[in-house]
């Protein structure tokens, strides 16, 4: 029967000591040998081994470690005792050598780089979530009982008549910013009166819409991504597609035309809560009748300028809805997941509604509608 292992100190002439091991290093047999060869001095010079009678890896690490706490020197291993050490001291190597860090131009091209290369694909995935809505939106067109009509008028509800509340009082507030902004710097040439034509036409042409759309993309455009991430999340669509049923078609197209159809509302009063608030203003701080407000209104608003609002409309809208569910498709891996692309959804549906809305703005430029 193999011997238990112990150990046995010996001083030398130099003042250090020696450690003298003997029995079995195994870890059957080791039994209190850890603690007490963690109780040992720094005085440690030597470890002879020509006593140990058999070492398993366990007596190996317990020796090594020893050794290299004291600084000691190993010596009287055998063959496979060494064989062993050598293993375990190439296993504690916890020096890692330092990565080369590039210079810091390399580093900032290779980050856009990268963002560019994203970008990229990003936008070609988008395109390709454009396309598979087309095509769903014509299958349905086809199979009008496919339709899930109650989803579309649930949507309705979310996007346009919830929205009304935030929608009319930041519009209403916009308008009166606009009508004070404006009266300040006109009253400097006499022309407080043309104030009205700031609001008029800056509010149908422009911002109506475009406030409108980034208050819809951040509501329901984040609601959109963040509801489908959390099916994507719990497997619902997964099961969807096992029983034959499109997610394009039961989630995406009902969502999209929900939005196209409440935008081009939702623009229309939000235009109107805006005009409200710059007549108010126009009458308490310009003192002009509101009868007077409306009519010089009317008279220099075109109405090229409230078409130009809603043909741009449903654009916004489609373009809010399919970056939301896109978005939402995207969700894979964790419940961190939803809130990233919720976050992404909401910025690529405003960034792609600006984008397109400085193309209208040149486009109804060049065709004359000014």
């Amino acid at each position: 029967m193999a011997n238990a292992a112990e150990f046995l100190q010996e001083d030398l002439a130099d003042g250090g000591q020696i450690l003298c091991l003997s029995g079995s290093f195994t870890i059957a047999l080791i039994g209190d040998i850890d603690g007490r060869l963690r109780d040992l001095s720094a005085d440690v010079r030597k470890i002879d081994l020509s006593a140990v009678e058999h070492m398993d890896t366990v007596g190996a690490w317990l020796v090594h470690r020893t050794a290299k706490a004291s600084g000691a020197e190993i010596m009287g291993a055998g063959k496979d005792a060494s064989r062993l050490l050598q293993a375990v001291s190439g296993a504690d190597q916890t020096d890692i050598p330092p990565r080369p860090h590039p210079p810091s131009f390399e580093r900032f091209l290779a980050e856009v780089g990268h963002s560019v290369v994203i970008s990229f694909t990003t936008l070609l995935q988008f395109l390709g979530f454009v396309g598979q809505v087309v095509k769903a939106s014509f299958i349905l067109a086809m199979n009008p009982g496919r339709f899930r009509w109650h989803a579309v008028v649930q949507h309705f509800d979310m996007v346009g008549v919830r929205a009304l509340g935030i929608i009319g009082l930041m519009s209403f507030l916009i308008g009166i910013v606009i009508a004070q902004q404006g009266a300040v710097q006109l009253r400097q040439f006499g022309a407080e009166v043309f104030t009205i034509n700031l609001i008029g036409r800056l509010t149908f042409r422009e911002l109506g819409i475009l406030m409108t759309a980034i208050m819809v993309a951040g509501r329901s455009g984040s609601a959109f991504a963040a509801q489908i991430g959390t099916m994507k999340i719990t497997e619902e669509i997964d099961a969807m597609r096992t029983i034959g049923v499109v997610p394009a078609e039961a989630l995406v197209v009902p969502r999209v035309i929900a939005a196209v159809m409440m935008m081009p509302l939702l623009g229309i009063f939000a235009s109107l809560m805006s005009v409200i608030g710059g007549g108010l203003l126009c009458w308490i701080v310009l003192e002009i009748p509101p009868a007077t407000f409306v009519q010089r209104l009317r008279e220099v608003t075109p109405m090229t300028d409230f078409w130009i609002g809603m043909i741009k409309a449903p654009v916004f809208g489609a373009i809010i809805a399919m970056a939301g569910c896109f978005q939402g498709m995207q969700v894979h891996g964790n419940a961190e997941q939803v809130g990233l692309k919720t976050t992404a959804a909401v910025v690529q549906a405003i960034f792609l509604v600006i984008v397109l809305d400085a193309f209208f703005a040149i486009f109804f430029s060049e065709i004359g509608w000014n």
